[in-house]
């Protein structure tokens, strides 16, 4: 997956660097992209959005889909919102966009994080 860009970030990357590698990481699937459309300005449950994904075409295993939730949770883009309880099992968790803007300030300074 690394073929001709390094894996790992040099050792002297700059912070806002890392911070748009984290952004594009998150993003450069378009199956990430459908799921942030469809949850859109609302909520959307896990199951919700996995059969949004099928009935798209996206040929998903549920390890996969996961996978991907997790990699735009991690990135900050997304969050669980509640927990919605259907008696048994475990609950089941309902998503909405935890950021729906990515701005980047190329100018920012150590002095501007404290």
């Amino acid at each position: 997956m690394c073929n001709d860009i390094p894996c790992k970030p040099p050792g002297d990357a700059h912070p806002q660097w890392l911070i748009i590698r984290k952004y594009g990481k998150a993003l450069r699937f378009r199956t990430r992209w459908t799921i942030i459309e469809y949850i859109g300005s609302g909520q959307k449950s896990t199951k919700e959005i996995y059969n949004h994904l099928i009935k798209k075409g996206e040929k998903l295993t549920k390890p996969g889909f996961y996978y991907h939730l997790s990699e735009l949770k991690n990135a900050n883009i997304i969050k669980v919102a509640e927990y919605l309880e259907e008696g048994g099992g475990a609950p089941e968790k309902i998503w909405k966009l935890k950021i729906k803007r990515i701005v980047i300030d190329l100018l920012k300074t150590k002095e501007d994080a404290t």
